[in-house]
């Protein structure tokens, strides 16, 4: 199992919180997800994904549904860190 931190902005982080679209995606691949909320910066967001692999989730992020979850979520593209736990 793979520990990834994930970092971006967005644009409304209530729209960001309330969405159903992580769970929905990165769950049936075998992710779990936290969120994460800059208490200075509404705008910037972190998640820790929790799952297979780093190599499955880099493939995933390359999807079309992907993209458009980040699009519905108003995650700002290239603002996108991925970290791995090591």
């Amino acid at each position: 199992m793979s520990t990834i931190l994930v970092t971006h902005e967005i644009d409304d982080v209530d729209q960001w919180l309330a969405s159903p679209r992580r769970a929905d995606l990165l769950g049936p691949l075998g992710y779990t997800v936290r969120t994460f909320v800059d208490p200075t910066d509404a705008h910037r967001v972190s998640l820790i994904v929790e799952g297979p692999g780093l190599e499955a989730f880099e493939q995933f992020m390359q999807t079309d549904a992907a993209a458009d979850a980040m699009q519905h979520d108003g995650v700002r593209p290239d603002t996108v860190r991925v970290l791995l736990e090591r």
